[in-house]
């Protein structure tokens, strides 16, 4: 039998077949060099180049555990190859098995030690694996190998990404384009680079360069619906989230883009929906549960709505922002009686004046509580009902047994809206600043109104919430109305604007705290805010205020409400369309002549 097997068995020229087999695999026919490989490895079974370039073919056709297999099989016949090594390791990234791949890229670097090659795929293994800054000195020494390596370059770009080193990803991604002007996915990458710095425009054209290079490119289509949100095309924005999901209907970063763009056009149940189907396939996505949330706390669904809130800490900036300490998270269950439990402020000023409130029914439970926040807060906070301490961030802590970052508060007490605590005011100036700012207030003429009209230009929401100054001016001219600026830090694009209202006095510059803040506005008689840390001092005073909202507003405002159950005394005026601030100012000009607070 034996013989018959070896009398019917093909012979050929290996020599000269593999040389075919490999011509053919380098122009695309790989039916043919399959076949070809096949007949090579029928005659010598451990034949290292038809084994391994069988394995590539393999990889090549989305059948990574073959590839494997054979990759293996050469690496036994000739297991010195540094080329195996590398698609050894390559293949076993593609299985998701980085450790071992890590483990062939570095058995190819002993055997080949400059192999730039080995060294960029080892960083790939390295950054799948979190091991980022190791991963970014894998590609420096690639590139140190070989300067023009495109794909290192764009590799050492998403490692600084990841890294947060966005100015330092643009310039690798940009070096890689001057190379390979037709890399699609470093065009992509770049404009992830610029959207995260701000520059939106560019972004959008970055996306836009992928897309004429590669039009099914669901990423770069859902990265440019993304950018084109941010910058209020938002029809656009859902039209290029449609056509990505036309592509790959389970992709969870479109559907939680659709998500985000529908809230944004006030279709909040439409985007509760967008948000469940990215759930439904990737349920750790952090950024759509913190969203879903978010949509559901501006529905009113508290109960929901809050447990979702803590998402928020697997959120990429949640996860840097989150504290570790060694003491356990109070969670509404623990006994606090005769426990010291450090309530601490986690995200902007505004939500630390709204949520301090909670301290006070902390204390009830028979706590001592230690509050940390912001250092220009804590003159303003230290004489809220409850508090035993107050420190501000970064100075010493003193011994607690318990914690709670303040925003987790309304979960820890099941907040309902008709349960938000709302005994207004919690927040007082002290005399001692009312008499320092008396004194610089010129005679009473009429009705005097504080004014607010933006906030940190850093906030992701800044271009929705804030107001320019000169969009203001139609208020200034009511009759029988004293106006004073109450913002901190104006714009420097805004100098010239506040010179040219007369009738608006400036004493915002001189705030050294928030207790100079809430000394004013005890001294006017209403207030009137754009969505930030004014408004709420206001409403935590008790003082009449008036909010002016986008048209889609943050959660806490709620929907079709012209109150808060958070600030009884505030009066919301929202957006009746996208954009459309003149009529809220219109409509504020019109109850301020009629002496209306």
């Amino acid at each position: 039998m034996a013989q018959t097997r070896s009398s019917t068995r093909k012979i050929i020229n290996l020599p000269q077949a593999i040389r075919q087999a490999l011509e053919l695999h380098g122009r695309g026919r790989l039916a043919e060099a399959e076949t070809l490989y096949a007949e090579i490895l029928a005659v010598k079974p451990d034949h290292f180049d038809a084994l391994h370039m069988l394995g590539l073919l393999k990889l090549q056709r989305g059948k990574p555990v073959e590839a494997l297999r054979l990759i293996a099989a050469a690496l036994n016949a000739k297991p010195v190859s540094a080329e195996a090594l590398l698609n050894h390791g390559n293949v076993l990234n593609a299985l998701n098995r980085h450790e071992e791949a890590l483990a062939s890229y570095d058995q190819a670097l002993a055997i080949k030690p400059r192999y730039a090659e080995a060294l960029n795929n080892r960083g790939s293994a390295l950054g799948r694996l979190t091991r980022h800054e190791e991963a970014l000195t894998s590609y420096e020494r690639a590139l140190k190998i070989k300067p023009d390596y495109a794909e290192a370059l764009y590799n050492q770009g998403n490692a600084l990404r990841t890294l947060n080193r966005d100015e330092d990803a643009l310039n690798s991604y940009e070096r890689a384009l001057a190379i390979r002007p037709d890399h699609a996915k470093a065009h992509n990458n770049r404009g992830n680079a610029l959207q995260k710095l701000g520059r939106h425009q560019e972004a959008l054209t970055s996306y836009e360069r992928a897309l004429a290079l590669q039009p099914d490119f669901v990423e770069a289509l859902s990265n440019r619906g993304s950018v084109l949100q941010i910058l209020g095309r938002l029809e656009e924005a859902l039209a290029s989230q449609a056509r990505a999901l036309a592509l790959n209907p389970d992709y969870a970063e479109a559907l939680y883009n659709q998500g985000n763009a529908l809230v944004m056009l006030g279709r909040h149940r439409e985007a509760l929906a967008s948000y469940e189907r990215a759930l439904a396939i990737k349920p750790d996505h952090a950024e759509a549960q913190w969203n879903q949330g978010l949509a559901r706390l501006r529905l009113g669904d508290f109960r929901a709505g809050w447990k979702q809130y803590e998402w928020r800490w697997k959120r990429p900036d949640g996860v840097q922002a989150q504290r570790s300490f060694a003491q356990p998270l109070w969670t509404g269950q623990q006994s606090l009686q005769g426990k010291t439990i450090l309530l601490h402020a986690e995200q902007g000023l505004g939500d630390t004046i709204q949520f301090v409130r909670y301290a006070t029914l902390v204390a009830r439970r028979g706590a001592k509580v230690i509050l940390e926040v912001q250092r220009t807060l804590k003159l303003l906070l230290a004489r809220v009902e409850g508090i035993a301490g107050i420190v501000g961030r970064s100075e010493e802590l003193p011994a607690f047994d318990l914690h709670c970052p303040l925003l987790s508060l309304p979960l820890a007490f099941d907040t309902e809206l008709g349960t938000i605590p709302a005994n207004i005011p919690y927040l007082a100036a002290t005399d001692d600043r009312i008499e320092t700012w008396s004194a610089r207030l010129p005679p009473r003429k009429g009705l005097r109104v504080g004014i607010a009209w933006s906030g940190n230009s850093k906030h992701k929401d800044d271009r929705n919430r804030s107001i320019a100054l000169a969009r203001l001016a139609p208020m200034f001219d009511a009759p029988g109305v004293q106006f004073v600026s109450l913002q901190k830090d104006a714009r420097d694009s805004e100098a010239e604007a506040l010179r040219d209202i007369p009738g608006l006095l400036d004493l915002g510059p001189e705030f050294k705290d928030f207790a100079d803040t809430a000394a004013l506005i005890s001294l006017i008689d209403l207030v009137i805010s754009v969505d930030t840390s004014t408004a709420h001092l206001a409403g935590a005073m008790g003082k009449p205020v008036w909010v002016l909202l986008p048209f889609s507003p943050d959660w806490r405002w709620l929907l079709e409400r012209e109150d808060s159950p958070w600030y009884p005394t505030a009066r919301l005026f929202r957006q009746p369309m996208i954009g459309d601030w003149e009529s809220v100012i219109g409509r504020m000009r019109r109850e301020l002549a009629h002496g209306r607070p």
